[in-house]
């Protein structure tokens, strides 16, 4: 029994994990690598295994840098299962087939200059066909239901609290010899986050592959944020300009919506136009209210007494790029949600372009920025950025919200690995090394062990587990 850590391996980006069991080969998520175009890049490369050898695939959840690159699978000749959670599996519809026809459009236009300077062309980086593909090799498992996927292989899925449908793969192992049991967190939700429950603890694990993306900090208390976004919108209100909220549409479009509903008055959000302006975020929000039942309690109880969760008498749905270009002619007094939530794309970059070098207007971060992204560079400061080639000077209040993330902070992440009896031993993975590296102190200093941070490429031993990995 072999696992190869093929991915997120000290970066948050491009989930990737093989497992070598029983003369099986199961692959844990394919994610895109995202960020810079240096790495980006990197999605082009082939495959360091064969992936018509694959007998399956488990996925964790439907973003991207974790289900993006398995049209490529495809491609490459993969015919195999893909097993996730039924939601998982409907927003995972969504995403892969929005980026493959991003994909054909990108091709399209870098081909239409080549073929003007006498260049070869170039292959999208997945298409359309391949996306549909894969999804018809998709098999839906619910929470807490235990199926042999593969010969000797036993996988169950808990809720990982992250988005809809976002689980914590728990596989067991058996062959002639042993049995282990593997745990993989995959993303790991924000306690007490709106909608979604809490992430499941387990209690049994040979091995945990936990994330790490907040291993380095403490999110805000929930009343705090509440606070913190009450004021950002009374200062807007009184300065004039509009207020540009950078959002992946999976996930922090819905919870933003869920929040404004429940304080549009004591945010003031009465007084303005909110417009979810991404196709693809109004999409996931009917994902979202299909799937009531895996909300929580609080979000049930409100669906109970409002209806739609989601719905606002101020809030406009833009679908087109013409309604989209419409909302820049607004000086003041728009809410606009865009993706891309790291501004690497979308419609955002267009809103930036026509309000980034205003100083009435604002925009508001509310989850993680990778580095080498736009995102960041606004995050960290930066006074100017380019845009189609111009200059744009930052003018623009920046503000981070961080306790909207959709990630688990650095002591919920100590607390979901508490549960586990024993302190089994843990790699850490989906998250960059300084955040790593903190957190592997902090579970040095509370349980004694020490955490592995592989690097890509790195095989571990299943076979001979201890108490700690080398």
């Amino acid at each position: 029994m072999k696992l190869h850590i093929l991915g997120a391996a000290r970066q948050v980006t491009g989930s990737m994990f093989l497992l070598e069991t029983g003369g099986h080969r199961l692959l844990i998520d394919c994610g895109l690598i995202q960020g810079p175009a240096s790495e980006e890049a990197r999605n082009r490369e082939r495959f360091p295994f064969d992936p018509a050898s694959l007998d399956a695939v488990v996925l964790t959840h439907a973003h991207l840098d974790h289900s993006g690159r398995l049209p490529l699978l495809v491609r490459a000749g993969f015919r195999g299962p893909v097993h996730t959670h039924p939601a998982s599996a409907d927003l995972a519809a969504i995403l892969l087939q929005d980026a493959a026809m991003l994909a054909e459009r990108d091709a399209l236009l870098e081909n239409r200059k080549r073929e003007r300077k006498g260049q070869k062309p170039v292959e999208p980086l997945t298409t359309r066909r391949e996306a549909e593909a894969v999804l018809k090799q998709f098999r839906s498992h619910e929470y807490q239901t235990a199926s042999e996927i593969l010969p000797g292989v036993l996988l169950t899925l808990h809720d990982a609290g992250h988005i809809l449908g976002s689980a914590i793969v728990e596989l067991e192992l058996r062959d002639d010899r042993r049995t282990r049991r593997l745990v993989f967190s995959g993303d790991l939700g924000h306690r007490d986050a709106p909608i979604l429950r809490d992430p499941t603890r387990l209690r049994k694990a040979d091995l945990v592959v936990m994330e790490s993306t907040y291993g380095d900090r403490r999110h805000r208390r929930w009343p705090d944020t509440v606070r913190e976004m009450g004021e950002i919108f009374t200062e807007a209100s009184e300065g004039g300009g509009n207020i540009l909220i950078p959002t992946f549409a999976i996930g922090r479009a819905q919870e933003l919506l869920y929040l404004f509903q429940q304080h549009v008055r004591d945010w003031g959000l009465d007084r303005w136009a909110i417009f979810l302006d991404s196709p693809m975020a109004i999409e996931a929000t009917e994902v979202y209210t299909r799937h009531w039942r895996l909300h929580d309690e609080e979000a049930a109880r409100r669906r109970r007494r409002n209806g739609n969760v989601f719905a606002l008498p101020n809030l406009r749905l833009t679908r087109t790029a013409p309604q989209s270009m419409a909302i820049n002619r607004i000086r003041s007094g728009a809410v606009i949600l865009a993706g891309s939530g790291m501004c690497e794309g979308g419609r955002i970059r267009h809103h930036f372009k026509h309000n980034l070098w205003r100083e009435q207007c604002h925009v508001v971060f509310t989850g993680f920025q990778a580095m080498g992204t736009l995102g960041r560079r606004l995050v960290d400061g930066a006074r100017q950025v380019k845009l189609w080639g111009e200059t744009i000077r930052v003018a623009a209040r920046i503000h981070t919200v961080g306790g909207l993330s959709a990630h688990a902070d650095r002591q919920e992440l100590l607390d979901w690995y508490r549960a586990f009896r024993g302190n089994p031993p843990l790699v850490l993975v989906h998250g960059e090394p300084a955040a790593q590296t903190t957190l592997a102190a902090a579970l040095a200093e509370r349980f004694g062990i020490r955490a592995r941070i592989p690097a890509e490429g790195e095989v571990i031993d299943l076979d001979n587990l201890g108490g700690e990995l080398p």
